[in-house]
């Protein structure tokens, strides 16, 4: 009886609450490829450059957001709404890529539309509520994946900072965690 009413617990979490699970699937993917994976070097090398650049998007983001303070309008949050989903995004195809696993870039998609645009809408949502107007006209001018080619508001300077990077959800600690990965998937180079 228990073990059905924590399945039926589990699937109503996916289907209502699947941003619960979001890190700890993305997790799993970056170890799964990791252990698993078969690199080889004309895919782990440009796979590798994807995450690095993800892992760099995180951490340029994670050191400008304000967290149900501001709305950030700075720094990434100038060009894109999600920059951390589109560091996410970079690191999980630099991953799949790096893998050199022929599965792993399906899965990977298949992470991304179960629980990307749920967890966009969600955060989009709660900004509005926050933050309104503010909100509104930001949203008219910046996409939430896909860059814009010049800031929401040319001349803004905002400041990045290692601590609210540190703070806001320990992102240095998440980069070390995914370098550490990429360097165990680099260690299986024929």
């Amino acid at each position: 009886m228990a073990i059905a009413f924590g399945l039926q617990r589990f699937l109503h979490d996916i289907r209502y609450h699947r941003e619960r699970f979001r890190q700890f699937i993305g997790i799993s993917f970056v170890i799964l490829v990791s252990v698993a994976g078969e690199p080889k070097e004309l895919l782990f090398f440009p796979g590798g450059v994807l995450v690095f650049l993800g892992i760099a998007v995180r951490l340029w983001a994670s050191g400008h957001i304000r967290k149900n303070k501001a709305l950030a309008t700075d720094g990434p949050y100038a060009y894109v709404r999600h920059p951390t989903y589109v560091g996410n995004v970079t690191l999980g195809f630099g991953f799949a890529l790096a893998s050199g696993l022929w599965w792993s870039l399906p899965l990977f998609i298949f992470i991304l539309f179960a629980f990307y645009p749920h967890a966009i809408h969600q955060e989009d949502e709660n900004l509005h509520r926050m933050f309104k107007e503010d909100w509104e006209q930001w949203r008219k001018r910046t996409r939430a994946l896909i860059p814009r080619l010049t800031p929401y508001r040319p001349g803004q300077r905002g400041r990045w900072s290692f601590m609210q990077s540190l703070r806001h959800n320990g992102e240095p600690i998440i980069a070390l965690f995914l370098l550490f990965w990429l360097y165990f998937l680099s260690l299986g180079l024929h």
